[in-house]
């Protein structure tokens, strides 16, 4: 929670980083008079840079990290492989921020996987969610603590670990799942804000079937 908080303030910022700045950074991230604090916002600042030389080093750093520093490089990580993939994409997949907390090493995460247009998750398909789901994300050490099929979206609520690959594992499941009849939705949607409630996910899924992509802040 605090490192996304972090991570918000300085999006606000709108500070147009150079080539220049980037590079200035990872010699101050090694410098050893640079307080953690610094080293936070530049690990941040990488994060949210959407820049994959900022991202290269932030997997160097993470790899060598302090354990003061670690988790924090990790969390960096996560968001910016999140950032960067969406980038490169052109597609906003997915939007991550910060309020329902965690357990323990782990975080805690709304998901929520719309049905295609025109399909529904019924019968033989409520089956392979609920096998697929389970399956791949306990083979992740993530703990579902819930997971809801309505006929149109399926919607979970789980905790993984800090360094988990959100996408790796949630794009897997999604693959498993459609190879049964391309019924869910290609694209979904993240959050550790709160849980979304009926009319927010109604409204996230049109906006999905109008704009090709779920990026909904809730």
């Amino acid at each position: 929670m605090e490192y996304f908080h972090f991570s918000n303030r300085i999006k606000q910022e709108r500070i147009p980083w150079t080539a220049g700045d980037l590079e200035a950074f990872e010699i101050d991230l090694y410098n050893p008079e640079t307080t953690e604090e610094y080293k936070r916002r530049i690990l941040a600042i990488f994060a949210i840079s959407g820049d994959v030389t900022a991202y290269r080093r932030l997997e160097r750093y993470a790899r060598l990290a302090e354990p003061d520093m670690r988790d924090w490089a990790y969390m960096a990580l996560m968001e910016g492989r999140i950032i960067l993939e969406s980038e490169l994409s052109d597609e906003k997949q997915i939007y991550i921020s910060t309020g329902l907390g965690g357990k323990g090493q782990k975080l805690r995460f709304y998901l929520l996987f719309p049905a295609a247009e025109g399909m529904t998750i019924e019968g033989y398909r409520r089956d392979v969610v609920e096998r697929e789901f389970n399956f791949a994300l306990r083979q992740a050490d993530w703990d579902i603590e819930r997971l809801t099929i309505h006929p149109d979206y399926a919607e979970l609520v789980v905790l993984l670990p800090l360094r988990a690959d959100l996408k790796a594992v949630l794009d897997g499941v999604l693959k498993e799942c459609n190879q049964y009849g391309d019924f869910l939705a290609k694209t979904y949607t993240i959050s550790n804000m709160k849980e979304m409630n009926e009319e927010e996910i109604r409204a996230t899924i049109r906006s999905s079937r109008g704009k090709n992509f779920l990026d909904e802040e809730q």
